[in-house]
């Protein structure tokens, strides 16, 4: 029996919403049976290829603490008459719906890494104590809950018991090598090593910084080059750095384009990822796609997603963190190694097998 089901795709357009992404690329191309309502932002241009599939534009923000928010919002799934709805990032679900629903959490790093920001102190926890009982609320109501790794599962199991019997790993997937021709970045100076994100709380970037100041100390023509848009923490960071005797060697890019990123990957000694928590790690996959050795941190779930396809050492532990850099940067035998288990490793991961064993949870639920 074919079911009506609504996906909140409002995560779409961000970095996380790769995921919700690909699993509506996929699901048109595997589904045909059931009817889709896909739930888009204002001013989201993404449309169907597939007769079952149409878009509703939901005007409301995710993860609104706002008690009007929440009332119209669930007010406005119930609706559309869903047999299931699915919450592609937990907790975006309104309180006060009580329909049939699976959610997807990605990781808890947000119960644990989380700053202020721009807010004053009381209202950052305020809005903290707002977002664990959404998060609570969310797992418990759940039929399902989707995760991206057996650590995920585990970690939401030790603060949820009631989770345990309910949910799920589907691995998620890194993309091919980006289509286009590389592109120097012309700051650049080889050699470096390199990192692409925004410096939340969690990705740890002041400890990569001190860690790049222990390999300087052997290797003082190195640049640390740090890619992504300028924003609030690469502002703090970077204040934060120009305050050290390396930042003549540090390079903040800003936004760079994916030509540029290409040519940062294939250019780079290694790719250093010094995170104190991730859901699945999908830059590092990114890396080991563009033939990147990564060295990567040992904590939550990047061992269980890169295998031996990368070289580890203890985010806490700067001194630890510099050993790692030195032994890939001066070993081309280690970077070999690390080029041809990436290539193996990525093909443990598929979006299609993704979609797949969603789709068989949406008509198991």
């Amino acid at each position: 029996m074919s079911k009506h089901i609504v996906i909140d795709a409002r995560s779409r357009p961000s970095s996380t919403g790769r995921y919700v992404d690909r699993l509506l690329q996929h699901l048109q191309t595997l589904d045909t049976e059931n009817t889709y309502t896909v739930l888009l932002r204002p001013k989201d241009e993404w449309q169907s290829t597939a007769k079952n599939f149409s878009t509703a534009v939901c005007p409301y923000k995710q993860f609104s603490f706002n008690p009007l928010d929440q009332i119209k919002f669930a007010r406005f799934l119930k609706d559309l008459r869903p047999d299931l709805v699915h919450f592609a990032m937990t907790p975006q679900e309104p309180l006060l719906y009580f329909g049939s629903r699976i959610t997807t959490t990605h990781d808890l790093t947000m119960l644990r890494y989380t700053r202020a920001g721009k807010l004053p102190i009381v209202l950052h926890w305020v809005r903290m104590a707002g977002y664990r009982m959404l998060f609570w609320s969310a797992h418990r109501k759940a039929k399902h809950v989707i995760v991206p790794t057996k650590f995920v599962a585990d970690d939401l199991r030790a603060r949820y018991g009631f989770t345990a019997d309910k949910t799920v790993v589907t691995y998620e997937s890194s993309e091919p090598p980006l289509d286009v021709e590389a592109e120097p970045v012309s700051s650049a100076t080889k050699p470096f090593i390199m990192h692409v994100g925004s410096p939340f709380p969690h990705k740890n970037l002041e400890h990569l910084i001190e860690a790049f100041e222990i390999v300087l100390q052997h290797k003082p023509e190195l640049q640390l080059v740090l890619a992504g848009k300028r924003e609030y923490y690469f502002e703090q960071l970077e204040d934060w750095a120009r305050e050290r005797q390396s930042y003549k060697n540090i390079l903040f890019t800003g936004f760079v384009s994916d030509a540029e990123l290409k040519w940062l990957y294939q250019s780079a000694e290694c790719y250093a990822l010094p995170s104190l928590s991730e859901g699945f790690g999908l830059p590092g996959l990114e890396a080991m796609a563009h033939g990147c050795p990564v060295v990567s941190s040992d904590a939550t779930c990047l061992p269980e997603v890169y295998g031996d396809a990368a070289h580890y050492f203890d985010p806490t532990n700067v001194q630890d963190m510099a050993r790692a850099i030195e032994d890939v940067i001066n070993s081309e035998s280690l970077q070999k190694h690390l080029r041809s288990a990436g290539k193996k490793q990525l093909q443990k991961y598929s979006w299609s097998k993704m979609a797949k064993e969603t789709l068989k949870i949406y008509n198991e639920t």
